[in-house]
């Protein structure tokens, strides 16, 4: 006599009916995403000479909130008890937005304009 144990995926048993399931089976197929341990990661250099304002890392602290990433009681370092925060919406809650002197690069940028006036001082007179 064969015995019908065939299993469909994730080891369920095979789809009945609606109503005979059990409250957690799965009926979709879910994915498994795995890491792998032998790639090598690419280390971000930074800029030289790197820009005056975030020193070369490309963000400072969001003007908002100042860098905490919510909008309530900036002045507490830590919100009071049963007190939830605002979070920011400039910077998404993070604290950091993008550098305007170097838009986020990290690299040196000159001030924009015309530099006629500036004194090159490479030059000998």
């Amino acid at each position: 006599m064969v015995r019908n144990e065939a299993t469909s995926f994730n080891g369920l048993p095979q789809y009945q009916s609606h109503k005979s399931l059990p409250h957690l089976s799965i009926r979709r197929k879910s994915w498994v995403v795995r890491t792998e341990s032998n790639v090598r990661r690419k280390v971000k250099k930074k800029p030289d000479p790197p820009c005056v304002v975030c020193e070369g890392s490309g963000r400072v602290n969001c003007h908002c909130c100042q860098g905490r990433g919510r909008t309530n009681m900036l002045h507490l370092e830590m919100l009071p008890k049963g007190e939830w925060p605002k979070w920011c919406r400039a910077c998404g809650a993070s604290g950091l937005t993008y550098c305007s002197r170097c838009l986020g690069t990290g690299e040196y940028r000159d001030t924009i304009g015309f530099h006629f006036m500036k004194k090159d001082n490479n030059k000998s007179q």
